[in-house]
């Protein structure tokens, strides 16, 4: 009787292990675009930092949604406003202080400026959804999909497809 019990107790870890394994979620960075919610995958976030306006040293001849380079750790990056470069409307409660999220996609880091930054959000693979009719054709290629949560849509942003932006492309 024993037997039975032990061996069933080694078929349902072996299952469980494989189930563990499996990748059940995906781990996005959820932040703010004025009052649209959005999310990065965090494979794609280096980190997201609050850093003083003052810091950023706006450069001439550049389009708006271009803040200007900062220097984080020994390296210059360039700081862009997300909500700007996606066509979205901004509205900032601190300007004196600047959200940003560092994307990082192989060798190239740019600083997002975001309204706000609201963590890490846990979400299985099939919740991301193709995006409502309702969204701007100029997000679209942006996006990898939509998230439905608590009745609100977070965009599932691309962070490949943001940094081959137009806007983007002088640098």
């Amino acid at each position: 009787m024993s037997n039975l019990s032990i061996g069933s107790t080694q078929t349902a870890g072996a299952a469980l292990a494989t189930q563990s394994l499996a990748p059940l979620a995906h781990s996005y960075l959820r932040f703010s675009l004025g009052h649209q919610p959005a999310l990065l995958s965090t494979r794609q976030v280096q980190e997201a930092i609050a850093t003083p306006a003052a810091s950023i040293t706006p450069m001439p001849n550049m389009p708006p949604a271009m803040l200007g380079l900062i220097n984080r750790r020994s390296r210059v990056l360039w700081v862009v406003d997300l909500a700007l470069l996606l066509g979205l409307p901004t509205a900032y409660p601190n300007s004196q202080q600047y959200n940003l999220v560092l994307l990082q996609v192989g060798a190239v880091t740019l600083g997002l400026r975001v309204s706000q930054i609201d963590g890490i959000l846990s979400l299985p693979h099939q919740h991301l959804q193709p995006a409502p009719t309702h969204v701007s054709p100029g997000l679209l290629p942006f996006l990898r999909g939509c998230v439905l949560q608590e009745g609100e849509v977070l965009l599932g942003l691309d962070g490949e497809a943001l940094l081959r932006a137009p806007a983007l492309q002088a640098l």
